[in-house]
């Protein structure tokens, strides 16, 4: 017997519910659906093109597997266990990354990540403990020096793992993502190697590309900016990035597909294409603009446009005979 009083006002509640729905008419269906129709049937009042967008993607989320936001093992970045100080800190440089994975061997024997801020921590403490004996041997000699003295530290020594490691989190390719950011968020964790069913290292996934499927590429200041690509192909057609600005690709194009009237504060090419789509195309998928233009869509993954063909709509051979 359930004595719980909250539990069964839940239980009416729901069925009044449910008897409301009949009642006008209104067929059993699940939340979710009832977001994803409401989305369809929004006006632009309700909802901005940006706003059903991002709750399309989350929506979506619940498909997707830690395999279609994974980074593959070939493009991991990774420091080999018995890598030197100076190897490291070049990783460090020209990676980007605040994080990366150490390994012992190979990716498949995976034994936690390094944080640059730990390293950083570690290359100070060394550097002020080689200060100390050379402050040690100034004593006497040099009676005005006063402060602390920071020492040189041979980078050719291998990094002291130990000091520095912390743990990683190992998920399958055919985790769900949800799952995978819930478990992040309780370990306090922002990457997670993927391991696959022979033990082997697939790739890595960070809380920046679950959080990318959502709210699309995002860049900070150490990303670099290359120039984005706008070539024109002859006969009216153009290849753009989807990197590259609206303002810009309409100066070079002289096509100003933004007279559509969406998203007009949107800045790049790719985000305008995915706003007006209302979600990520696919590759070779068509988005037809008001006008006489559409893109197709040359390249894309789950969670940004890379690159589209700008063109003149095809004309149909009834409209071209008469």
């Amino acid at each position: 017997m359930n004595d719980d009083p909250s539990s069964n006002g839940k239980t009416e509640r729901s069925g009044l519910f449910d008897r409301l729905r009949n009642l006008f008419g209104a067929q059993q269906t699940s939340v979710r659906e009832d977001i994803e129709e409401a989305l369809e049937e929004s006006s632009e009042g309700d909802l901005s093109a940006q706003e059903r967008s991002m709750l399309r993607s989350v929506l979506g989320l619940h498909e997707m597997r830690v395999r279609d936001v994974m980074v593959p093992r070939t493009d991991i970045t990774a420091i080999e266990k018995s890598d030197s100080l100076g190897h490291v800190l070049k990783l460090f440089r020209t990676a980007g990354h605040s994080r990366l994975p150490v390994y012992d061997g190979s990716l498949d024997a995976p034994q936690g990540m390094v944080h640059i801020r730990d390293f950083l921590e570690l290359l100070a403490k060394m550097s002020a403990d080689a200060g100390s004996s050379l402050r040690a041997k100034l004593q006497g000699k040099a009676p005005e020096y006063a402060g602390e003295t920071f020492g040189a530290i041979d980078l050719s020594k291998p990094i002291p793992v130990s000091k520095v490691l912390r743990p990683v989190l190992f998920a399958p390719p055919s985790m769900p993502v949800l799952d995978l950011l819930v478990r992040m968020q309780a370990q306090r964790t922002h990457i997670a190697l993927v391991i696959d069913e022979y033990g082997g290292t697939d790739g890595l996934v960070s809380i920046e590309d679950i959080v990318e499927v959502i709210v699309g590429d995002i860049e900070d200041e150490h990303d670099i900016d290359e120039t984005p690509r706008i070539e024109s192909t002859g006969e009216g057609t153009f290849i753009i990035d989807g990197r590259a600005g609206v303002d810009q690709a309409i100066a070079v194009t002289g096509v100003d597909f933004m007279s559509t009237g969406e998203a007009e504060d949107i800045e790049t090419v790719g985000g305008f294409v995915a706003t007006v789509a209302g979600r990520i195309p696919e590759k070779g998928e068509i988005i037809a603009l008001a006008g006489e233009w559409e893109f197709e869509i040359a390249d894309a993954d789950r969670r940004r446009v890379k690159r589209v063909t700008l063109r003149r709509k095809a004309v149909p051979e009834t409209a071209a005979q008469s």
